[in-house]
């Protein structure tokens, strides 16, 4: 199976393309709710990030504080790298034994970080879904309400718009209409399919 590597930055649109490929019957695996499951209460994860950062990461009912961690890494890089050494590794992990299970001519692996961690040697094809950083900036306060100088962080803190451009495989251009970003799917939809065979 041809594993594709969905990326792009904060507010893009990679949620967007992913779910027009499972629209078009393509598994998609996203490793933003591998994170999560792997912080549920009770997994081996949420209990490493509980012993480096403190008891007061967590919520009252046991789960994970995310405001609270978010700030404590975005802005402190040491941090950052700590929360990274925890996860990367058992995200990567899963998506390998998850994408061993799936029987499709290809897959989508979405996977934000995916320059950022060095996970590109686990893939076969990288699409960058792309968009200006001002409506990045837009859709992210839209969406999460967050302050311009965290999204500037995090914006910071990703691989930088030229350089996902210039590693990628395919481009998305998502900076227009939903209609537009869907027929560049389904072209490279096409293009996927001839690939896997």
């Amino acid at each position: 199976m041809l594993k594709v590597g969905l990326t792009g930055g904060i507010g893009c649109g990679k949620s967007t393309a992913a779910d027009i490929f499972a629209e078009l019957g393509i598994p998609v695996l996203d490793a933003d709710q591998i994170a999560r499951d792997l912080v549920a209460p009770g997994q081996a994860a949420l209990q490493q990030i509980t012993q480096t950062f403190g008891a007061d990461i967590l919520n009252d009912d046991g789960t994970l504080n995310r405001p609270r961690l978010r700030e404590r890494v975005f802005f402190d890089p040491a941090q950052k790298l700590k929360l990274e050494a925890i996860l990367h590794p058992m995200i990567y992990h899963t998506l390998q034994i998850e994408s061993a299970k799936l029987s499709a001519p290809y897959g989508i692996l979405c996977i934000p970080l995916l320059f950022e961690t060095g996970g590109t040697d686990f893939i076969d094809r990288i699409v960058v879904v792309d968009c200006p950083e001002a409506s990045q900036m837009t859709r992210v306060k839209r969406r999460d309400q967050l302050s311009d100088e965290t999204i500037q962080a995090i914006m910071a803190s990703q691989a930088s718009r030229p350089y996902r451009i210039a590693h990628a495989n395919d481009v998305l251009d998502n900076s227009g209409s939903y209609g537009k970003l869907a027929e560049q799917i389904k072209k490279l939809h096409n293009l996927y399919i001839s690939l896997s065979h």
